[in-house]
């Protein structure tokens, strides 16, 4: 079960995510459009980034300009695009990874209502792998609202693509095997359930510990 932690804010919470296994190390990049984000210190918490866990630099533009720029300065081992689904279609995603074979892209898709089940299928084969995450109507982004969806639609869009799906929204260490029971994704996600209760948006490393080991308890 891959586990998959937002947002880090330093080198130093990067490597003690490293060892407490977190597979997929999430950071916020952008142009300072969306609160927290840079490039430059993306860089820097990605250098501090150990195998076998992978730096996902989180882009909630849509601006093509700015995803080929983090690309460019970053080489992400994972791109993860978060912009609404109105803004950054299938044919961009398509252009962008024209050229970049090598590039793993996981694409955000916002679980509202049935359709979301159409709207993920439009991206499998496209991106890489896919995050379901709850969506509020009117967001240019999707996700960081803390709060859960319907697992009912995450396991219909799990059965009926393709590529590795990743579920988030509103995930803790209370509601994870719970949530991996009905759905059967290959990975979770956390941010908001697993920061600090400081409103500081850096992680409590307890917190982050008990998600670990209960998601990936369900492994065997």
């Amino acid at each position: 079960m891959l586990v998959q932690i937002y947002e880090i804010s330093s080198p130093e919470e990067a490597r003690a995510l490293v060892d407490l296994g977190v597979d997929h190390i999430g950071v916020l990049v952008g142009d300072g459009a969306f609160p927290r984000e840079s490039v430059d210190r993306a860089r820097l918490i990605f250098s501090a980034i150990s195998p076998p866990s992978k730096g996902v630099a989180l882009v909630l533009s849509s601006h093509v300009r700015l995803i080929e720029h983090v690309i460019s300065e970053l080489r992400p081992a994972i791109l993860h695009l978060g912009a609404s689904t109105d803004l950054l279609t299938p044919s961009v995603m398509q252009q962008l990874k024209k050229g970049r074979g090598s590039l793993t892209v996981m694409r955000s898709i916002p679980v509202f209502d049935d359709k979301s089940v159409a709207i993920a299928q439009s991206y499998d084969g496209i991106a890489d792998m896919l995050l379901l995450d709850s969506h509020r109507p009117g967001d240019a982004q999707i996700g960081a609202l803390g709060v859960t969806h319907s697992w009912d639609i995450d396991r219909r869009i799990v059965e009926s693509v393709g590529v590795p799906v990743l579920i988030a929204g509103g995930l803790g260490p209370d509601n994870v095997i719970d949530a991996i029971t009905v759905v059967r994704p290959t990975g979770v996600d956390s941010k908001t359930k697993t920061d600090k209760d400081d409103g500081s948006h850096t992680k409590d490393l307890q917190k982050v510990k008990r998600f670990v080991a209960r998601a990936k308890s369900l492994e065997a």
